[in-house]
């Protein structure tokens, strides 16, 4: 059940209502966590920046960003976010199968060495906000300094989002979109 519906576009002062416009989804409409931000003007243009700076300026590349989006999203029992990454990992080059499996246990074959660490890291920071020494040595082989932080910090963004469409009550979109 949606708590909180999105502001109606015609109360939004013109900065909240001109940054909600640059985030749409392919439908045209605002994404769901980021419509309801608007109800906190101050808020939503510094998470914009945040949010494209993550997802389009990272040193991760779009499928390992979406590896981690999707893992945090079904750790985190949110299906508004699962349904809009399963959209955002195809564009990545994830498979149908890939993303479900991404609903599997973290061992399950079919990863690369680097694609199981990520995986492994999204399921110990969501449940236990660190990630072991094995894990972070897996990771290390692959991944350099700065791709190691952004790993955190993706996961960490989207569990936060997962939260607000869990807590707020944001449902799915339809057909797996955004």
């Amino acid at each position: 059940m949606r708590r909180v519906d999105p502001p109606p576009p015609d109360s939004l002062e013109k900065p909240a209502a001109d940054l909600l416009a640059l985030a749409v989804g392919p439908d045209g409409q605002p994404l769901g966590t980021i419509a309801v931000l608007a109800h906190c003007p101050a808020l939503l243009g510094p998470f914009l920046g945040w949010a494209a700076a993550l997802a389009l300026e990272g040193t991760l590349s779009k499928r390992d960003h979406e590896i981690l989006a999707l893992r945090a999203a079904f750790r985190c029992g949110s299906a508004f976010e699962w349904g809009e990454h399963a959209a955002y990992g195809r564009q990545a080059g994830l498979t149908d199968e890939e993303i479900a499996r991404l609903g599997l246990a973290p061992d399950v074959a079919g990863w690369s060495e680097a694609e199981a660490a990520l995986i492994r890291a999204a399921d110990r920071l969501v449940d236990e906000h660190d990630i072991d020494d094995g894990t972070w040595q897996a990771l290390t082989a692959h991944y350099g300094p700065a791709a190691l932080v952004e790993l955190v910090y993706v996961v960490g963004q989207y569990t936060m989002l997962s939260m607000v469409a869990n807590g707020l009550g944001i449902p799915p979109a339809a057909a797996g979109g955004s």
